[in-house]
């Protein structure tokens, strides 16, 4: 009996491989292509899983990807049809792409989101940086917030624009973690999935109509297009986000397609085939990366001794049926560790939680479920009780 309260105060572990032949096998080789980025995640944006990684978290220039973090922060924290008022620091904005923005011009929130997002206008997040926070510094905290809020631990903003900086930087994987949860928000969505649109100049305040009072003022517009140029290709179920380019940062775009129901993003940072890198490895997700059952419900798992039970063990089953996305080149690396809670004492009742089956790749776990008594266990009789 001492023995068994022993037993019961222990943590069972019990390490073994899942058998190869109960889980699907890749297709080809399964490998992931090889890409000419220097640095590139692929993320499912539900899930928020890497399927995918190359220098991952190395930190890097993002160029105009910054605005991902600009255009999320302006959608939720202003109104599109608000008038914004162009100051003096985003009319001086002259470098890079722009699209002439003059001290006292009036454009919506809206269509400066636009500029920013699909033509990737420098001066427009100054703009709305400075519409947001009142200042374009203060909405640069804001950004910093953000990202630490939404765990992007190698990050950090000193502009809005991507702007080469010393304290400017971000890595591959914090910029997925970025855009998937920027694509959750349909209207930015919308916005990175644009082609073309037009935008325009709103009439000035206090504008003198040169000619007849009753004629209205000609408002000033322009036409844009998306820079993503895989926007316009024939690539399956493409829908996004933005691209980057500065002499430091090199070529970067971010890039997301969906495909029954599963939507990917990719980041491809310095890259002098951005386009070409990014549909590979969105190809790889689609092709490759597919749900592995590693549980169905009801599967045995392990038993467990029952103290003063009719019966002296309980099976154990899965509580539930568990899937994960796993890209089946590493399906065989898959590693099962069942804990087992300390014995437990009659009556245990049926679907009570006695341990869990934790599955592990390399050591990293990825998924858990709980292990479950099979049927009720009654309490022997005293009289039985008294003679074991």
């Amino acid at each position: 009996m001492k023995s068994a309260n022993k037993i019961a105060l222990m943590l069972f572990v019990l390490l073994l491989l899942i058998p190869l032949e109960a889980l699907a096998t890749p297709e080809g080789d399964g490998q992931p292509p090889k890409i000419k980025a220097s640095a590139a995640c692929l993320m499912d944006v539900a899930t928020g899983q890497i399927y995918y990684q190359k220098e991952g978290s190395k930190r890097r220039e993002p160029a105009s990807l910054t605005k991902v973090m600009t255009g999320i922060l302006a959608i939720e924290n202003g109104d599109l049809k608000d008038i914004v008022t162009v100051k003096k620091r985003a009319a001086a904005v002259s470098m890079g792409q722009d699209i002439g923005l003059n001290t006292g011009d009036r454009l919506t929130l809206e269509d400066l989101l636009k500029a920013a997002l699909m033509y990737s206008a420098n001066d427009s997040t100054v703009a709305i940086g400075e519409h947001i926070a009142d200042s374009h510094d203060l909405f640069v905290q804001m950004m910093n917030d953000k990202a630490k809020t939404l765990g992007m631990l190698n990050t950090h903003f000193a502009n809005t624009n991507g702007f080469h900086h010393p304290n400017h930087y971000t890595t591959a994987n914090d910029l997925a973690i970025l855009t998937a949860y920027a694509l959750r928000n349909e209207t930015f969505a919308k916005l990175v999935a644009t082609k073309e649109a037009t935008i325009t100049w709103q009439p000035k305040s206090e504008a003198k109509v040169a000619s007849k009072e009753n004629e209205p003022e000609t408002l000033k517009q322009r036409n844009i297009r998306n820079t993503n140029r895989l926007l316009f290709s024939d690539y399956e179920g493409i829908n996004g986000v933005k691209t980057g380019t500065t002499p430091r940062a090199g070529n970067c775009l971010i890039a997301s397609a969906t495909r029954d129901g599963r939507q990917l993003v990719v980041v491809i940072l310095n890259s002098n085939n951005r386009w070409q890198d990014a549909t590979k490895l969105l190809d790889y997700g689609f092709n490759q990366v597919k749900p592995v059952v590693l549980a169905e419900q009801d599967e045995v798992m392990a038993e467990i001794e029952v103290l003063e039970g009719k019966e002296p063990k309980v099976t154990l089953v899965a509580a539930k049926k568990l899937e994960y996305n796993l890209p089946l080149i590493e399906v065989e690396k898959i590693q099962r560790k069942v804990n087992l809670y300390p014995v437990p004492k009659a009556p245990v009742k049926k679907g009570t939680v006695l341990g869990t089956a934790t599955y592990l790749i390399e050591g990293k776990e990825i998924a858990t479920v709980d292990l479950i008594a099979n049927q009720d266990i009654e309490r022997k009789p005293w009289f039985q009780r008294i003679f074991d």
